[in-house]
C-alpha cells in the first residue's frame, strides 16, 4: 500500500507530512512521490485567504481526477473550517479536522482492507522521510496561537497553543539525521510562543538541540517578531543557526498595526533587525506586508514603502488584503477598493524587487557554504547545473563540467555573479570534487 501526501500553503502543513510519513511507514503503508501509484491521498489544505479555499478545492479535485480508485483524506484548515463543503467534494473519504492531526494515519488506515502483513511493520523505528527533499526536513514544535490578529482565520481553524516536548523533538531530529538530512526547519503556526504550555521558550529549545544534536544547519520558519526576546540573535553567533529569518511586519503604519492586533511597532521591528546584523551584517530578514487593510491610507501605505527601504529585505511576500468570514478584519468600516489595493500590490513589488537586488549584488565575491540541492540538470552546452542555498538562505547555482554527484552536500563556494536570466546567484566551488560514474549520477535535461 503506498500513500500521496501533498500541502497547501504554510511551511507547518509541510513539516505535517513529514509527521505523517513517519506514522504511516510504521503502519506498513510507503510514501509515494506519484499519486497514480497511491492507494491513498492525503490533502493537508490551507484556508488563510478564501483563494487559498478555492485552492484547495481544486486540487482534491484534480487528485481524485488523475486516480480516482484512490481514498482521499483531507485535513487542514479549509476542512475544518469549511468540513460540510469539503465532505461534499467528489472523492473525499474522509474529513480529518485539526484537532485529530495526530490520529490521521491510523484513521485513514481504517479505509483500506488490509490483505498482507504490512511490509514495513517489523520495522517501526525506520524513518520514512518525506520523498520531496531528502536534504531538509520541516519540524512541527507546535501547533495553535493564542493571539487573534483580526485579519487571521488561521488561529480560528488551528484552536489553541500546543507544544511538543523538547525531548521528543530531540529524539525527531537525531533520527533525521541518521537518515542524512543537513538541515532542519523549525516549523509551527506560533513558532516563537513555543513553550508557553509546557514551562520552556523557543530559545531554551534551541539551545537544547544545538548543544545535543549535531544536525549541520537550523533553520527557522515564519516568527512573528514580538516573540524574540532581548538575547535572541546572540544564539546566532553559533554557525550551525543558519543567518536568515522570515519576520512579517504586515505593515509599516503602527496604526495600521494596531488595527491587525499585531504586538510589534514599526520601529521596534527595525531595532530587532539592527541587533540581527550586528550578529552578522549578511544576515538575511524577509517578510510579509498586507496592502489594502481596511482603512489604510496613502500615508499609512507610503509607510510600509519606507520599511520597505530602511529594512533592506531579501524578499517581500506581497499580499492584497481579502475578506475571509469569520474574521474581525471582515467586519471593519473603510473597505479599500480592489483596483486600488491592485494598484498598491504593484508599486510594493516593484520596490521591493529593487532592494532583494540590492540584497543579492552585496553577496557578490563572498564566500559562502552552500546546501545542494536535488538532482543534476544537463545543459545544452553539456555542462551539468546544480541548485543550492547558501547560508542566508539565497538560491545559488553552480555549472560543472563533469558528472559529480553534489545533492546532500554542504560546500564551500565563492559568489561570482547574478545570472541575467535566471536573476540567481552564480557560483564557484572551492572544494576539490571525485568524479563518478555518468551512470551513478541521476540527471534530468532541461
Amino acid at each position: 500500500m503506498q500513500v500521496f501526501l501533498t500541502a497547501l500553503g504554510c511551511r507547518l502543513n509541510e513539516a505535517e507530512l513529514q509527521l505523517w510519513s513517519n506514522d504511516f511507514n510504521r503502519l506498513g503503508i510507503s510514501v509515494t512521490g506519484e499519486v497514480e501509484d497511491a492507494s491513498l491521498i492525503v490533502v493537508n489544505t490551507c484556508a488563510v485567504t478564501s483563494e487559498a479555499a478555492r485552492k484547495s478545492r481544486q486540487t482534491i479535485r484534480k487528485l481524485h481526477r488523475k486516480n480516482p480508485q484512490a481514498r482521499v483524506v483531507v485535513t487542514g484548515c479549509y476542512a475544518s473550517l469549511e468540513k460540510q463543503q469539503a465532505e461534499a467534494l467528489l472523492g473525499v473519504d474522509l474529513i480529518v479536522s485539526n484537532a485529530d492531526k495526530n490520529l490521521l494515519a491510523e484513521k485513514s488506515k481504517e479505509l483500506i482492507e488490509w490483505k498482507s502483513m504490512p511490509y514495513a511493520a517489523t520495522e517501526p523505528e525506520e524513518s520514512a522521510l518525506f520523498v520531496r527533499n531528502r536534504e531538509r526536513a520541516f519540524i512541527k514544535i507546535q501547533d495553535g496561537c493564542r493571539y487573534r490578529c483580526t485579519y487571521c482565520i488561521v488561529t480560528v481553524a488551528r484552536g489553541d497553543e500546543s507544544s511538543r516536548t523538547v525531548d521528543e523533538l530531540l529524539a525527531e531530529i537525531r533520527q533525521l539525521q541518521q537518515q542524512g538530512v543537513k538541515e532542519i526547519v523549525l516549523t509551527g503556526v506560533h513558532v516563537g510562543g513555543y513553550g508557553s504550555d509546557i514551562e520552556t521558550s523557543l530559545y531554551k529549545l534551541v539551545v537544547a538541540i544545538l548543544e545535543k544534536t549535531s544536525v549541520p544547519r537550523i533553520r527557522f520558519a515564519s516568527v512573528e517578531p514580538w516573540d524574540l526576546p532581548d538575547n535572541f540573535f546572540e544564539l546566532f553567533k553559533n554557525k550551525r543557526l543558519m543567518p536568515h529569518m522570515h519576520l512579517p511586519i504586515q505593515s509599516g503604519s503602527n496604526r495600521i498595526l494596531k488595527k491587525m492586533s499585531r504586538r510589534c511597532k514599526s520601529e521596534t521591528f527595525l531595532n530587532l533587525l539592527q541587533q540581527a546584523r550586528n550578529v552578522n551584517p549578511d544576515f538575511n530578514i524577509t517578510t510579509d506586508i498586507i496592502v489594502g487593510f481596511p482603512g489604510e491610507t496613502e500615508e499609512d501605505f507610503e509607510l510600509s514603502r519606507e520599511i520597505i527601504r530602511q529594512a533592506g529585505f531579501g524578499h517581500v511576500h506581497i499580499f492584497s488584503y481579502s475578506n475571509r468570514e469569520g474574521t474581525k478584519a471582515a467586519r471593519l468600516p473603510d473597505q479599500i477598493e480592489t483596483v486600488v489595493k491592485k494598484q498598491r500590490s504593484t508599486e510594493l513589488h516593484q520596490l521591493a524587487s529593487e532592494y532583494k537586488r540590492q540584497c543579492i549584488e552585496r553577496m557578490i565575491n563572498q564566500q559562502q557554504t552552500v546546501l545542494w540541492e536535488g538532482k543534476a540538470k544537463r545543459l545544452n552546452n553539456g555542462k551539468y547545473r546544480f541548485y543550492g542555498y547558501t547560508e542566508n538562505y539565497l538560491k545559488v547555482f553552480v555549472d560543472i563540467d563533469e558528472p559529480v554527484e553534489l545533492s546532500n552536500r554542504i560546500l564551500r563556494c565563492r559568489i561570482d555573479l547574478i545570472d541575467d536570466e535566471s536573476g540567481l546567484l552564480k557560483v564557484s566551488l572551492l572544494e576539490p570534487l571525485s568524479t563518478t560514474g555518468v551512470d551513478q549520477l541521476i540527471i534530468t535535461q532541461i
